[in-house]
């Protein structure tokens, strides 16, 4: 048994800091003391895809400062009503590569299940801003025809939760369904990506240590961090029980422009993620999804900072520059 510490105690509940989130541009903007950069089309974008923010994570923002990196990630933006050329619905061909009710295939070896359609935080690059969740997600009362599906299929080896955030769900529900994963005999992995730990810390407590310590299934969680000022002590107290319970821990980025298009905020972020004990994985380039073009860096950029990344870093902390490509078998490299 791993023992777990918390500096959370007497907070409220993850749960309840969910409810407590702001909810729309004026709430948020109030809160930074920003209402005089208020615009009417924000509330317009917020009717196509809603803003979600947890008062932790609104906290890491510079009150005062409109442009601050983090704030543009979650705040809806007017250029979000703009159509651009190569940006759709579906930018990564997910509808293409369902396999069964919450079920995703489209590398060999891996499955990946849409455990969850919610998340603690609407980041407004968010690929799957559009994706249609009610009709293909694992929801818990349909899990039984999803497990049969794995469990009669041997060249599964990985399962992946997704989502939304796979972290959403109770640890109760969690607990019964990496159960049912670890008795079918021919899986050896679970990696779990969540931007959950990183915006509501208080979300990493001893039922979901416990949970993944204790299942047979080697244990990867992949996090979400773009920038070096979502890497916090309370983060690093949160995650210090998962490393002990020897959790792999992993973070994909994505290159957004006006956040972290710069080498030395990459380069400080994959310095900082080591101290933090989590390797960095991936660094994505954005996938084209409708609503989402402003964030778009040029390719010909991407490469400049990632060769620069190369020069500054240590190759173990330098991560894979990609793109998912509809239809590829693999992620594709720039």
């Amino acid at each position: 048994m791993i023992p777990f510490s918390s500096s959370t105690t007497n907070r409220k509940g993850w749960q309840q800091q969910l409810v407590e989130g702001l909810r729309s541009a004026v709430e948020l903007l109030d809160y930074l003391g920003l209402t005089t950069f208020l615009d009417s089309h924000m509330e317009e974008a917020a009717a196509r895809f809603p803003l979600r923010v947890t008062r932790y994570y609104a906290n890491l923002m510079e009150r005062g400062d409109f442009d601050d990196p983090l704030l543009r990630q979650v705040l809806p933006s007017p250029r979000e009503l703009e159509t651009a050329d190569g940006f759709t619905r579906d930018p990564t061909g997910d509808l293409t590569a369902r396999a069964g009710p919450g079920m995703l295939r489209k590398y060999r070896g891996r499955a990946l299940v849409i455990a969850s359609g919610g998340c603690a935080i609407n980041c407004r690059y968010c690929f799957r801003r559009h994706y249609p969740y009610q009709e293909n997600r694992a929801s818990p009362g349909a899990w039984e025809p999803l497990l049969s599906g794995l469990a009669g299929d041997d060249t599964v080896s990985e399962i992946i939760l997704s989502g939304g955030d796979p972290l959403m769900l109770s640890n109760s529900r969690l607990e019964t369904l990496v159960g049912e994963l670890g008795r079918i005999g021919h899986l050896k992995r679970l990696r779990i990506h969540s931007r959950l730990p990183v915006v509501l810390p208080d979300r990493v407590d001893h039922g979901l240590v416990e949970i993944l310590d204790e299942t047979r299934l080697k244990c990867t969680l992949v996090l979400h961090v773009n920038h070096p000022r979502e890497l916090t002590p309370e983060l690093g107290r949160a995650l210090e029980p998962l490393a002990a319970a020897g959790i792999i821990l992993l973070n994909q980025s994505v290159l957004l422009r006006k956040v972290n298009d710069a080498p030395g905020i990459q380069v400080d972020l994959c310095e900082k993620l080591f101290d933090y004990n989590i390797l960095p994985y991936y660094l994505h380039q954005l996938d084209k999804v409708e609503g989402a073009a402003h964030f778009l860096v040029a390719d010909a950029r991407a490469r400049e900072i990632h060769g620069i990344m190369r020069q500054r870093l240590p190759g173990y902390l330098l991560p894979r520059l990609v793109r998912e490509e509809p239809g590829a078998d693999s992620k594709q490299p720039l």
